[in-house]
C-alpha cells in the first residue's frame, strides 16, 4: 500500500467512532471473530484500546490483529487502532454458506391474518350469544329505530 493510499485512508477514518474495544482480557477467539465480521461489512474501523486495563501496548495489539485478519493497520495514534481489510465478496459468500441461511425459527415464520372490527365483533358473538351488538343490518332497519319512515 503506497502512502498516498494510507493517508485517504486515514482522512476518511478521522470521522469514524471505534466501534470494537479491546480491554483486559486482550486478543479472543470472540474478539477475532467480530472484528472480522465488521470488517465484512465496513472495510475500515477503529478500534479502541483500554491503556489501563490492556495486557500490551495498541501497537503490539494492532501487529496480532492485522496478520490473523488478513487486514492492514493504518495507524495507531494513542489507544485507537484504525484497520482496513478490502471487502471480498467469494469470502462474505463462503461465511454465509457456513453459517447456514436462518435460523429454524425465521423459516417457521407465523403467518398472520390481519382482522378488522367487523370480523372481531362476529366471532366474539359466534362464542358468546349474549354479547350480540345490537346493530342495524340494514338501512331500513336503522331508519325504523330512529323513527323514520
Amino acid at each position: 500500500m503506497t502512502s498516498k493510499e494510507r493517508a485517504a485512508l486515514r482522512a476518511k477514518a478521522n470521522p469514524l467512532e471505534p466501534i470494537i474495544q479491546i480491554g483486559k482480557e486482550g486478543i479472543t477467539d470472540n474478539l477475532i471473530a467480530q472484528i472480522d465480521d465488521t470488517l465484512d461489512v465496513r472495510e475500515l474501523i477503529k478500534i479502541r484500546v483500554h491503556l489501563e486495563t490492556a495486557p500490551k501496548t495498541p501497537k503490539e495489539l494492532a501487529n496480532e490483529l492485522a496478520p490473523v485478519l488478513g487486514a492492514e493497520v493504518i495507524q495507531v495514534i494513542g489507544g485507537v487502532i484504525v484497520l482496513w481489510r478490502e471487502a471480498d465478496e467469494e469470502r462474505i459468500a463462503e461465511k454465509k454458506k457456513k453459517r447456514g441461511s436462518g435460523s429454524a425459527k425465521a423459516k417457521a415464520k407465523k403467518k398472520v391474518k390481519i382482522k378488522g372490527m367487523r370480523a372481531r365483533q362476529r366471532e366474539k358473538e359466534a362464542k358468546n350469544p349474549y354479547a350480540v351488538y345490537d346493530r342495524p343490518r340494514y338501512r331500513n332497519d336503522r331508519d325504523k329505530k330512529q323513527g323514520r319512515s
